[in-house]
């Protein structure tokens, strides 16, 4: 999910744009799609929305110009799994969990003698993973603001990083010296910050090991991570193929219409659901605030359907299992960026829609968070990861979880 920052920099106003003196490319071996910004009019004067389950979560965050979507939604995600289960909510620091993925790619990267994703981008899982072996620390113990700036900016720490490890990769000395992985943690403290090995919080010290002991207190074992592909055998896991599962973890692979039953399942019970999907389509609009698959594709359209695409509900397409697999397959879908499921709603239709906490701040007609339609949730997603109790009983069981 590492287009995600360029997928919300080209929702946004150009103004908005301008003020955070945008980076026009990032890194040179990606092509990064683009959204065409959707009219200005209000979309809550077109759409009514009623929360129908709204869980608790902590506030939206802003992502700014860096690809961590998957940390801030997943961060997002094990902050409300806090609450659900009694716990004090503490912010979590996601570039914490960033920078020991960085850590991590690199190493891989270096192994896979550079071919390998290298980048912002990651999964869901990969802050699970981190959180298992490294912890946990609040964002105000660790910003990862370093280097002369209030927002996220990665665009130069990256390419830096990367032209090291390139270098490292092109092993002039004929085998690899001890030193390059000193060189490439001493860059990326430049820039994020070291990681302290204790820090105090609210008058007690700790370790990030003991503050996601202690007050964290999640157990990455409890979590699971699913998809839908027509290419495997369904309820046994499967390698989910996008670029950024670098660490080449494996999913669940469910019948395509497990995914809306179990993000169900879950809402119904207090369990919210981190969600990793493709915002790349038109018909997806963070200005506006609303996702969902009209009738036709967009190329087919006349100019009048385009410009009044969001002009209150509109009919949805039937989503096959086919048709989401022919997506994933020609790169209609692909792996762009992670947000937060957190209730779910209806509009002035009756017509059902998923309310998703983003992290790409505030600025759009519902304040940071996107009314996401089911059939957009089964053509779109990449992977979905939650408790193990969220999972209805008969999945549970199928999966053998």
């Amino acid at each position: 999910m590492n287009k995600c920052f360029m997928l919300a920099i080209a929702a946004l106003p150009l103004a908005a744009r301008a003020q955070d003196d945008l980076i026009k490319k990032v890194e040179m071996n990606h092509t990064y799609s683009t959204l065409t910004p959707a009219k200005p009019d209000d979309s809550s004067k077109k759409y009514k929305f009623a929360d129908v389950v709204d869980l608790e979560h902590t506030k939206v965050k802003n992502q700014a110009s860096s690809g961590t979507c998957w940390s801030y939604s997943t961060n997002s995600f094990l902050e409300s799994e806090m609450i659900r289960m009694g716990k004090e909510p503490v912010e979590l620091s996601q570039i914490f969990s960033a920078h020991y993925v960085y850590v991590e790619k690199a190493r891989d990267y270096v192994r896979m003698h550079g071919a390998l994703e290298w980048g912002d981008g990651g999964e869901c899982h990969d802050v699970l993973n981190m959180y298992a072996k490294y912890g946990a620390m609040p964002q105000e113990a660790y910003t990862g603001l370093q280097y002369g700036t209030s927002k996220n900016k990665f665009a130069e720490m990256q390419a830096i990083l990367k032209g090291m490890l390139n270098a490292v990769v092109s092993n002039p000395n004929g085998t690899l010296t001890t030193s390059w992985e000193k060189a490439f943690n001493a860059v990326l403290d430049s820039y994020l910050g070291s990681i302290p090995e204790k820090f105090e919080w609210k008058g007690k010290t700790y370790t990030p090991k003991q503050f996601a002991e202690e007050k964290v207190g999640i157990h990455a074992e409890d979590y699971v991570e699913l998809s839908s592909f027509t290419t495997a055998p369904y309820y046994q896991k499967t390698m989910l193929m996008v670029p950024d599962n670098w660490s080449f973890q494996q999913v669940y692979n469910v019948k395509m219409t497990d995914i809306t039953d179990i993000i169900d399942n879950a809402l119904a019970k207090g369990f919210t659901v981190a969600w990793a999907t493709d915002v790349s389509e038109k018909y997806f609009s963070w200005k506006n605030g609303v996702a969902y698959v009209p009738e036709k594709d967009y190329d087919d359209m006349d100019d009048s359907e385009k410009k009044y695409m969001f002009d209150g509900p509109k009919k949805e397409r039937l989503i096959t299992p086919e048709l989401r697999q022919k997506a994933f397959d020609n790169y209609g879908t692909t792996d762009d960026h992670g947000m937060h499921i957190v209730g779910a709603a209806v509009d002035q239709n009756g017509r059902k829609y998923y309310k998703v906490k983003n992290s790409w701040g505030e600025k759009n007609d519902y304040k940071g968070y996107i009314y996401v339609t089911p059939a957009f949730v089964l053509y779109k997603t990449t992977a979905i990861l939650l408790h193990k109790d969220g999972l209805p009983v008969g999945i549970r069981k199928s999966l053998n979880v």
